[in-house]
């Protein structure tokens, strides 16, 4: 284990994802994805809070350029705030008819979002790729993803990652800020041959993508050209996201899950499910949000 790692908070999540730093509230926020629930905690005065939904799924989370959040419920964006509990919709993003829900996204700085969908039960290509103006307009981009997930954007905003957990991949593609096109799609990382394949992602202040690797029990830094840089091994088997946060962003936090482990081996993992915490030496970008920039 790393000497820096702890334990922020235990709270056995089944699916823990999409960690967050808030600014505004000085707390890292994360989901539970199939309970469902938004978590926070304030590692100033201990507290840890959370919200349940009524959802099947709470797939995504992002900042809100005027407070609070952008959840990802099922299939729809909802606005939520926490200071008053109060959720309201923004825009079905797929039809409540599919055997889909929304998973992983991000925000570029004009304050899209870019997110994808994915089976439900994991197992067709029956996912796509949109991307959401602030206006609330949604447009696709494309489809044949199974999970989407890793879904990251440069510091110069130019390249967008993204990564079909289950076909193994994390690809690139050139971002058109000014215009919100994606264009000249490649491989960036290949797990086909590897322990694990490629879960949430974040990108450091010096443009390398690190991406926590589901079922392979460690994190993996690289550089922006796909070389990989450093690994850090966990004690858990299926670490989910990342993301930098405390007020100067040199944390790096990591979600990890308890689903699919077997009970013999959740047994031997006491920090299964928890929210992690280590300072990898480098620091974080700021959280880009939704909403039309001032």
């Amino acid at each position: 284990m790393p000497s820096t790692l702890r334990a922020v908070v235990n709270a056995r999540d089944q699916l823990g994802e999409t960690p967050l730093w808030c600014p505004r509230t000085g707390k890292v926020w994360w989901l539970d994805i199939e309970r469902p629930r938004l978590q926070s905690f304030d590692e100033r005065t201990g507290r840890h809070e959370v919200f349940s939904f009524d959802s099947m799924f709470a797939g995504s989370l992002a900042l809100h350029r005027e407070g609070g959040f952008v959840a990802g419920l099922d299939n729809s964006l909802h606005r939520f705030d926490p200071a008053t509990s109060v959720l309201r919709r923004i825009v079905d993003v797929e039809t409540s008819g599919k055997r889909t829900r929304l998973n992983d996204g991000r925000c570029d700085s004009r304050g899209r979002l870019w997110i994808g969908t994915m089976d439900a039960e994991i197992r067709e290509p029956l996912g796509s790729f949109y991307r959401v103006d602030p206006s609330g307009s949604v447009d696709w981009l494309f489809n044949d993803i199974i999970v989407t997930n890793s879904v990251a954007v440069s510091p110069d905003g130019r390249t967008l990652y993204m990564s079909d957990t289950r076909r193994f991949k994390i690809w690139t593609f050139d971002l058109d800020l000014d215009y919100g096109v994606l264009s000249n799609r490649r491989v960036f990382a290949d797990y086909s041959n590897e322990q694990g394949r490629p879960d949430g992602a974040c990108i450091d202040s010096e443009g390398c993508l690190w991406n926590a690797v589901f079922a392979g029990h460690r994190v993996i830094r690289y550089t922006p050209t796909g070389k990989i840089d450093r690994v850090i091994e966990l004690p858990v088997t299926n670490p989910t996201c990342v993301c930098f946060g405390g007020p100067d962003l040199r944390t790096l936090y990591i979600t990890t899950a308890t689903k699919m482990i077997a009970p013999e081996l959740l047994a031997k993992e006491p920090l299964a499910g928890a929210l992690l915490a280590m300072d990898v030496g480098v620091t974080g970008l700021p959280e880009a949000m939704f909403g039309a920039p001032v």
